[in-house]
């Protein structure tokens, strides 16, 4: 049994701008050299590095939202429905708040959200390691989560970072007893991506378990039963506040958020299309590699998930990695996107950050930069080729 109380590291009070200082620095410097790369490549491919981060595939329609709000499709040849009812609507929402309070535009204020998001989310990371395993730890889960192949997107007008942010510290609250942080910051979540199901999960699951280990133990003391209860309100609001409309909206009820994706060709049907794009990879010798890779990959998270197990992650942290990694991998459709969607899964990356950790600071800095080249080559090189979604 894991428990959502029982941390490694003792825990701490709050973690203060000075002691998530490193990860922040070695955040923003992961990100600078992303940056830099994806301008150099650009240059030499006649593109626009800017338009790239901030003008295609997703970002455009996040910013139609902010700038004529919802109610835009697109109809294809084949009889798909292309809605902007698809995409939440926090950062459309920021994008034009920051847009009306700035020189911006709503493009360029969906790259600020982003910036600031990614830092608040580096930060967030940085604070559930430290109280879970420690400051060394929380510096290296930050820089794993930085260097990640697809990390580029954490600069890009899209919504993982700012989901990312809102995940991780309603987490964080949840692990130090802030229930009603965590119950706001859940619904915020949910406002913000459909697989904001999973803070929501994550919030239900440590409450209830919080409930029944105070009926076992009677005379234990926490927080008050109706801030839990509360919680357990207030954080499926965004989620359900927003499906509803959009059932309202389209006149088809509270499932119309389910025929708007199904217009995308997206939905969960337990991995069962997933599993045959793998195995149509076989069909040839030179896509049976690439095959072969998403099996690896596949197999490695699942391995990473059970060393959490196997570690006493607390029950928030599995439950919350397990939903976003189990509706990642179910989707449907857009399976070049799965390792997109798995970038808020940041807790599958805390048992290598505590291997990290355990070695030489010089050992683990040299393996980290190198990762870090590499990450930035091949984000430059995937936004210049197919990208995104």
């Amino acid at each position: 049994m894991t428990d959502l109380e029982t941390p490694v590291a003792p825990s701490r009070a709050g973690p203060a701008w000075r002691r998530a200082a490193p990860a922040l620095l070695g955040y923003a410097a992961v990100r600078a050299l992303g940056l830099v790369t994806l301008a150099v490549w650009s240059a030499a491919r006649d593109k626009s590095p800017h338009q790239l981060l901030s003008a295609r595939w997703d970002s455009l329609w996040y910013t139609r939202v902010a700038e004529l709000g919802y109610g835009y499709e697109v109809r294809l040849p084949n009889g798909d429905v292309h809605s902007n009812l698809a995409f939440f609507p926090l950062l459309p929402w920021l994008e034009r708040a920051f847009a009306a309070v700035t020189p911006l535009s709503h493009a360029d204020a969906g790259l600020l959200v982003s910036a600031l998001a990614s830092l608040a989310a580096a930060w967030g990371i940085f604070a559930v390691a430290d109280h879970v395993y420690g400051r060394r730890a929380g510096i290296c889960a930050v820089l794993l989560w930085a260097v990640l192949p697809v990390g580029i997107v954490q600069s890009m007008a899209y919504s993982e970072s700012l989901f990312t942010a809102l995940a991780a510290w309603s987490l964080y609250a949840v692990l130090t007893g802030r229930w009603l942080t965590a119950g706001l910051l859940a619904s915020l979540a949910g406002l913000t991506r459909p697989v904001g199901a999973a803070v929501v999960a994550a919030v239900w699951v440590a409450a209830i378990t919080s409930f029944v280990r105070e009926r076992s133990v009677p005379a234990r003391t926490g927080a008050p039963s109706w801030r839990r209860a509360l919680a357990m309100l207030i954080a499926p609001l965004g989620a359900a506040g927003y499906v509803l409309w959009v059932g309202r909206h389209t006149g088809k009820g509270p499932l119309g958020y389910l025929d708007v994706q199904a217009g995308w060709r997206n939905g969960f049907d337990g991995g069962y299309a997933f599993a045959r794009f793998v195995a149509d990879k076989f069909t040839s010798f030179p896509s049976a590699l690439a095959g072969l890779a998403l099996i690896i990959g596949v197999g490695l998270l699942v391995w990473l998930y059970v060393i959490c197990v196997r570690q006493r992650q607390p029950l928030p942290l599995l439950v919350y990695a397990g939903v976003v990694t189990l509706l990642a991998l179910c989707a449907s459709s857009y399976f070049g996107s799965k390792p997109r969607l798995l970038l808020p899964a940041f807790p599958l990356l805390l048992p290598p950050a505590l291997a990290l950790a355990r070695l030489r600071t010089s050992r683990s800095a040299w393996l980290l930069g190198g990762v870090a080249v590499v990450s930035a080559v091949y984000g430059a090189f995937w936004l210049n080729g197919s990208g995104p979604p």
